[in-house]
């Protein structure tokens, strides 16, 4: 069982559980998705502080192979409760020790944003997965984020490592989207993913419509993108 954060380095939703529907398609048994957005009920926060088991706030999906674990704006709100906490950068990885056994991925979609919340996925996690839009302020925050992990890595989470960059909004007419991938393979060398997510109408469409790309347009090339990521993930991992 791996567990995978996939944090980004601006506000924007991850596609975590697209990702996890296109793992499926390549073999892999089962996944639970974590959420930590905004559009769902929050059941989260009764785990982080009122010792709520895990295993009650798992929701089955449509699709078989696929759990998840929704929250809501609320958790980020009650991260000032951590504060006062023993442990409070553990409370996720203690949560997440039922389940391990059950999934062969567990995949955190995780804020941004640098708090508890986020030293808490970090500290539970196995590696992490950035992905990073084609956009200079998307680098800025980069480092912000790389400084974080080397913390965790020293102190928190000795074992936790990058999974892989992720380029996603890629435009090949624009030399900016070129600049940013050079950027990152001279730094990151042979960690950034060889697939690239190109901007896509259809990617912006489908959550509106509360299903996953694969479902809503597989022959899509967002679609086609995300499956040939999980592929390449896949082939490492191996």
């Amino acid at each position: 069982m791996k567990v995978v954060t996939i944090i980004g380095t601006r506000p924007q939703f991850v596609k975590a559980a697209m990702v996890s529907n296109i793992i499926r398609h390549h073999g892999v048994l089962n996944e639970v998705i974590i959420h930590t957005g905004q559009h769902f009920d929050d059941k989260m926060s009764e785990v982080f502080f009122k010792d709520l088991n895990i295993n009650e706030v798992i929701k089955k999906t449509k699709l078989e192979y696929l759990d998840i674990i929704s929250s809501s704006s609320q958790l980020v709100g009650a991260e000032i409760e951590l504060v006062s906490e023993i442990s409070r950068e553990y409370r996720l990885k203690e949560a997440l020790e039922s389940i391990r056994g059950k999934y062969k991925y567990i995949i955190i979609d995780s804020p941004p944003s640098l708090g508890l919340l986020t030293l808490n996925v970090l500290t539970s996690a196995d590696s992490i997965l950035i992905p990073i839009q084609c956009e200079y302020y998307a680098l800025e925050g980069l480092s912000q984020l790389l400084n974080t992990i080397r913390l965790v890595q020293k102190r928190l989470n000795k074992k936790l490592k990058i999974e892989g960059i992720l380029v996603t909004m890629y435009d090949s007419r624009l030399n900016l989207s070129k600049q940013v991938v050079k950027e990152l393979e001279d730094y990151f060398e042979e960690k950034v993913y060889k697939t690239y997510i190109h901007r896509n109408v259809r990617l912006g469409e489908a959550p509106s419509h509360g299903k996953p790309i694969l479902l809503y347009d597989a022959s899509s090339t967002g679609a086609q993108d995300y499956m040939s990521l999980v592929s390449e993930i896949l082939s490492k991992n191996e």
